[in-house]
């Protein structure tokens, strides 16, 4: 199957159900309405001259029209490059150069930077404005007016590509991995096996970028026929008030951003009568925060992880997990991404290799129909992560007796001091255990007898203090004085992603200025 087939699936239950809602408008398309646009936008950019496997874009903030022209590009054939609109404009024009993009549909809050995407990105040969005419660009109500919407014949091969999508520039230039009908699909399906609606349709509520993890969740929802609400982007005031206005049953948000509903005085004051899951991914969540979470929001919490290389879930804890863990009282599974995902087989991997037993650490690798093909144009880096048959998802963690794996960190945030090696989602978990403290990052800093020193840079909760000595005596009494950061920055804001996630990376910058390791 081809990811389309599923929203046509999800279409064929009730043409005249309504599939996407832009709640700042109100403005509502049904089913039947959104297989029109497809056919039409598909047909058009067939007559434009666009091959089978030519790719194309979407610029927009959260908007139905923009993810139906997304839609679209599946539905002819062609490949979704998916762009994350709160990139740096320089980012995402690196991607649309290397990805070879031939089409861009674009908001008009975007207009601005058009030019420049016309001049650094000459293969780009057709522009549509999706909500207005832009400059040199029609609009795509004007133009998608003009193809029919008749049936298109593509061959369902399941290795031909259908997204390219870019790994995130946090560390250099992006990449493009590589996804085919074949993993996008299987996606789907696990998606489809751990979650369950009895007779209701779900209806999710989207807000976070529709070019990343919920985006993808889409998929699935179309595939039972439900109803997606869009917010064009994560506003805690407007986006508890869609919870119950549309009775809303799946929400999927980053735990950075999780934290800060959760510190809202009014936030137990929302109805979540309506939600069956609550999907969390991108970044471990603190046990603590998790415990804080269920309180608030109910037995809904559900964690799924997976990274752009492969898609989730690779893992999953279900809320039917979190609610044994917790009535256990033992919260160490709560600290763990959960057991092995239909469709995935994980395994612990030594650096020569070799598979190793229950509780031993080493690098989290996977095989599973959603790994991606490999990188675009870059075959010595997809040898590398494809070493020994296995994907290396550059994890670092260790699978318990119940089968529950840990992940203890990322290879590249290792902290070696004084010859320890020290994990920082180790320390951060402990760190995040004190009430006062909304996120932090924890890295290793210059040391000249050691190396290296644990440093906790820390985020706290609007209107709480907390001072240095105390996380720092509160972390030795968790985890010991080695592994305890030897200080700690409290700051106002820690940089982020346009994902939420937390850029260790930026916040290492000032710390190896002037070194040998200096970050660039």
């Amino acid at each position: 199957m081809r990811p389309i087939d599923f929203f046509d699936n999800g279409h064929d239950q009730n043409p005249d159900a309504v599939c996407l809602i832009q709640d700042e408008t109100g403005r509502e398309y049904t089913y039947a309405q959104v297989r029109e646009l497809t056919l039409r936008t598909g047909n058009g950019l067939l007559a434009e001259g666009f091959k089978h496997g030519a790719r194309g874009a979407v610029l927009s903030i959260n908007d139905p029209v923009g993810f139906t022209c997304a839609l679209s590009f599946l539905r002819a054939g062609l490949v979704w490059v998916p762009i994350n609109p709160g990139n740096a404009l320089q980012e995402n024009i690196h991607a649309l150069q290397d990805f070879d993009c031939e089409v861009l549909f674009y908001h008009s809050m975007f207009e601005a930077a058009v030019p420049a995407i016309r001049e650094q990105v000459p293969g780009i040969k057709l522009y549509i404005c999706i909500d207005q005419a832009g400059t040199d660009a029609p609009a795509f109500q004007d133009w998608v007016g003009q193809f029919p919407a008749d049936e298109i014949e593509v061959a369902d091969n399941p290795e031909d590509l259908a997204t390219l999508q870019p790994t995130g520039g946090t560390t250099g230039r992006s990449k493009g991995a590589r996804h085919t009908n074949r993993g996008i699909s299987a996606f789907i399906m696990a998606n489809l096996a751990v979650t369950a609606y009895d007779d209701h349709p779900p209806v999710y509520l989207s807000a976070a970028p529709m070019t990343h993890a919920g985006g993808y969740i889409c998929f699935t929802i179309l595939a039972r026929g439900g109803t997606i609400v869009v917010q064009a982007k994560v506003e805690p005031g407007p986006f508890l008030a869609a919870i119950p206005k549309y009775n809303v049953s799946t929400l999927f948000l980053p735990p950075t951003v999780i934290y800060v509903f959760l510190s809202l005085p009014s936030i137990r004051e929302v109805d979540f009568s309506s939600l069956k899951y609550f999907i969390y991914g991108a970044a471990p969540m603190s046990p603590d925060k998790l415990v804080e979470a269920m309180a608030v929001f109910g037995p809904v919490m559900m964690q799924m992880f997976g990274q752009t290389e492969c898609v989730f879930p690779v893992t999953y804890l279900s809320p039917a997990d979190h609610a044994r863990v917790v009535a256990s009282n033992n919260l160490k599974p709560l600290s763990s991404c959960g057991k092995p995902a239909p469709y995935s087989r994980l395994a612990i991997m030594d650096d020569g290799g070799k598979l190793l037993p229950t509780g031993e650490v080493g690098e989290i690798v996977v095989q599973s129909p959603m790994v991606m093909q490999g990188y675009h144009k870059n075959p010595e880096l997809t040898a590398e992560v494809s070493a020994h048959g296995w994907h290396h998802t550059g994890d670092v963690g260790y699978r318990d007796e119940e089968n529950f794996y840990y992940i203890v960190d990322r290879k590249k945030d290792m902290i070696i001091t004084g010859g320890f090696n020290v994990f920082s989602a180790e320390v951060e978990k402990a760190v995040m255990a004190h009430r006062s403290v909304q996120d932090c990052a924890v890295i290793g800093v210059p040391h000249e007898k050691w190396g290296e020193e644990v440093k906790a840079v820390v985020e706290l909760r609007k209107g709480q203090a907390a001072t240095e000595d105390e996380i720092i005596a509160m972390c030795k009494e968790a985890i010991g004085s080695i592994k305890a950061p030897k200080s700690v920055d409290i700051i106002d804001q820690l940089p982020r992603s346009a994902n939420g996630k937390v850029l260790k990376r930026e916040v290492r910058k000032q710390y190896w200025a002037r070194t040998e390791r200096q970050v660039h």
